[in-house]
Parts: structure tokens; C-alpha cells; sequence
């Protein structure tokens, strides 16, 4: 350990260099699979730009509670409906999960197989919730 901090300190400039690369690409992943916004923004984007929310849950945590308007596509069967989801590319998609992990992983997928304008929600349903905007129940 006391070489570790020697060779951090005698060589400050690479590891400085080592820390901002680092930071840079987990940003760069982080935005592949869409951009990440806030419960607010996505609002915005549903009212202003007529936005889509898919809500990437299963269907039993979709009818216990979800966002007014949103598209239930479970995240197992996204591929197998990606015709569905084409008919959303001329507008702003918005993935939603239960905390945004899922939306992360299949924003990447979803962005090479053609849509566009893609974002997720940061924290997922439950940011949504911790912000208090309205949910629906099924």
C-alpha cells in the first residue's frame, strides 16, 4: 500500500490522466443507452414533444401502479416487439424500470436496432414516485 501511494504521488500527472479517462467513459456509457432525465423532464417531454413512455416492468408492477399514458413492454420481451416500438421513433421514447437499471441495458440494444430520440428515467418508477407524480392503477 505505502508503494501504491509513493507511485501516486511520484507520478501524479498519470494518475490524474488514469481518474479523468475513467470518468469519461463511464459518461459515455452511460449516455448509450439514452439520455438520462429526471421525472420533471420527462413530463416536459410528454407534453411538449408528445413523448412515450415504456414502462419496461413486468405486468402484474405495471398494473400496481404506473404512469399515466405509458406502453407496457416487459423488458424479456422488448426484442420480440421491437416492430412496436418503431412506430415510435419520429418521437421521444422514455424507458422506465422500477429504478433504471433496466432501461440502461436495453437503451443500448434499442439504440442500434434504430430509435433515435431515446431517454430513461433516472431512478426509474420509484424517482417518479419519490417526486410525487401520479400513478395510475390497472
Amino acid at each position: 500500500m505505502d508503494r501504491l501511494i509513493e507511485f501516486a504521488s511520484n507520478h501524479y500527472l498519470l494518475v490524474s490522466a488514469f481518474f479523468l479517462l475513467w470518468a469519461v467513459f463511464f459518461t459515455i456509457e452511460s449516455r448509450r443507452g439514452g439520455k438520462p432525465i429526471s421525472p420533471q423532464l420527462a413530463t416536459n417531454l410528454i407534453n411538449q414533444q408528445n413523448g412515450v413512455i415504456i414502462d419496461l416492468r413486468d405486468g402484474e408492477e405495471f398494473r400496481a401502479g404506473h404512469i399515466a399514458g405509458s406502453v407496457n413492454i416487459p423488458s424479456g420481451q422488448v426484442m420480440d416487439q421491437l416492430s412496436q416500438l418503431q412506430a415510435y421513433k419520429d418521437r421521444p421514447v422514455i424507458l422506465a424500470c422500477k429504478m433504471g437499471n433496466q432501461s440502461s441495458h436495453l437503451g443500448r440494444q434499442l439504440r442500434g436496432k434504430g430509435i433515435p430520440n431515446l431517454y430513461r428515467i433516472q431512478g426509474g418508477i420509484n424517482a417518479w414516485r419519490n417526486d410525487n407524480l401520479p400513478v395510475v392503477k390497472a
